[in-house]
């Protein structure tokens, strides 16, 4: 197995274990206000949303060392991976949420599993395509959103999004 598809595969297993803890810590915490800036801190689907951004940055930026000789453009495509994760949160929870009416646990636990997934199969198919490649803007957008997820969970919006179910 290549270096690319291993670091994958396993990017996509560890992003998933610590997606579904980090799901319990803020509660584990005794709901602390640090641990609420990086966990989910309610079961709105902006929050949920933290479960892939927080373990797949930190996959990016502590992995992606071990492969970026090899791999230059592996930030790009791990920041694409996870703007497409990111997406597929919403999209999917909210599509299958507006056809039958209502919420099912095991499902949503499935759609954050397939996200996670998807967002690394993103990477894998890009990262060649991507090679060398210096993204400030995708760069950029990391950052947005690292500040955005602190912020909107102290000032949540009035937004469906962000609204507690």
């Amino acid at each position: 197995m290549n270096l690319l598809k291993r670091f994958c595969i396993i990017g996509a297993i560890v992003t998933t274990i610590i997606g579904i803890i980090s799901h319990f810590v803020y509660e584990w915490s005794g709901n602390n206000f640090l641990a609420g800036l990086f966990f989910s801190v309610n079961e709105s689907t902006w929050e949920h949303m933290k479960l892939i951004f927080f373990p797949m940055f930190l996959y990016a930026v502590i992995a992606g060392k071990r492969v970026e000789q090899q791999y230059p453009g592996i930030y790009n495509s791990m920041f694409l991976g996870i703007l497409t994760g990111l997406a597929m949160i919403p999209v999917l929870f909210y599509t299958y949420t507006g056809i039958l009416g209502f919420r099912i646990d095991w499902l949503n636990i499935a759609l954050y599993v397939v996200s996670v997934f998807t967002a690394y199969f993103v990477v894998y198919k890009i990262t060649g395509k991507s090679a060398g490649k210096d993204s400030r803007v995708l760069r950029y957008m990391m950052y947005a959103f690292l500040v955005a997820f602190m912020v909107f969970t102290v000032y949540p919006p009035e937004l469906g999004i962000f609204a507690k179910p």
